[in-house]
């Protein structure tokens, strides 16, 4: 089978103030690095407001619309920004994971990447926050649990930052595990071990400042890959977060491009033996753009490895 990449240039249209770490380069220089590639190109839907309910309330949906400027940019909060393409670019990238559950799930795929922007994994329940608007990851598990009718979906988010708000979104959803390993300390202050959700389904791995590809490989085989084994999901969804990479200028992890390689490459053998290979990924951090392109790269070469193999 084959990959799906899911992206649109309405991705392209979010513009953040000059210096801003999350800009329209990212998605240029990850869409460059994936064009040798063989996958199946795929532009991504609006999301609709049912679907963005599955994890956001009206009101919240509603607010936005009316701060959207019509040129230039103004701030949601001190890290977050609309401009005038700032929403529908929001939209697509919920529409992308919304688009990538439904290919995977229904076999016309075996995997999908999401190449989108703004990311998701920070925004809670009715609060913009870290660079992101919508929750995508946590949209793709609650549409793949409500929609599609699974019992069971894993999250796993690799990003240098907490997904904290993938951890709000399904903190109290029985049929969600949540794993995030994450930095700590760093922004935004959460992702202890204690924080365990309200139905024990959410598994935060700290990782030590200036810890290395060796710690992260070890954390994973001892607590994630056995943990996700235990919960038997029936898709997993990546977010997929390319910060961690020494080069990343916001945080002091020192992953290599080959790190990111070997932990999709194990994510995607476990969703083999669990979920027939059923993998969802979607883009969160990464923001040196060098190591961002090519570690993007080497995570996309591995779902292609995978989907093949089906």
């Amino acid at each position: 089978m084959t990959t799906a990449l899911i992206t649109h240039p309405d991705c392209l249209k979010h513009v953040t103030p000059e210096g801003h770490p999350e800009q329209v380069a990212r998605l240029e220089y990850v869409l460059e690095a994936l064009t040798p590639l063989d996958l199946l190109r795929i532009e991504a839907p609006l999301a609709s407001d049912a679907d963005l309910l599955r994890v956001h309330p009206q009101d919240y949906i509603d607010m936005l619309g009316p701060r959207v400027p019509e040129e230039g940019q103004i701030a949601l909060d001190e890290d977050t920004w609309l401009s005038p393409g700032s929403l529908d670019a929001a939209r697509r990238a919920a529409g992308a994971v919304v688009r990538a559950v439904d290919m995977v799930l229904s076999g016309e795929v075996g995997n999908a990447f999401a190449a989108i922007r703004p990311p998701g994994h920070h925004a809670e329940t009715a609060k913009p926050m870290g660079f992101c608007i919508f929750g995508n990851a946590a949209l793709a598990a609650k549409y793949a649990l409500d929609h599609h009718g699974l019992s069971r979906v894993a999250v796993v988010d690799f990003d240098v930052h907490h997904g904290n708000g993938t951890q709000d979104l399904l903190w109290n959803e029985p049929r969600a595990l949540v794993v995030t390993s994450q930095q700590v300390p760093l922004w935004p202050g959460t992702g202890e071990a204690s924080e365990r959700g309200a139905h024990d389904n959410i598994l935060n791995v700290p990782l030590p400042p200036e810890s290395d590809g060796a710690v992260m490989r070890s954390a994973y085989s001892d607590e994630v890959f056995p943990r996700l084994k235990a919960f038997q999901p029936e898709l997993i969804i990546l977010s997929a977060g390319f910060d961690c990479h020494r080069d990343d200028p916001l945080a002091n992890l020192n992953w290599a491009t080959e790190d990111y390689a070997w932990l999709t490459a194990e994510l995607c053998k476990l969703a083999d033996e669990l979920c027939g290979g059923s993998v969802v990924s979607t883009l969160e951090g990464g923001y040196d753009l060098k190591a961002l392109a090519a570690s993007a790269k080497a995570h996309v070469e591995e779902l292609v490895r995978a989907a093949s193999d089906d």
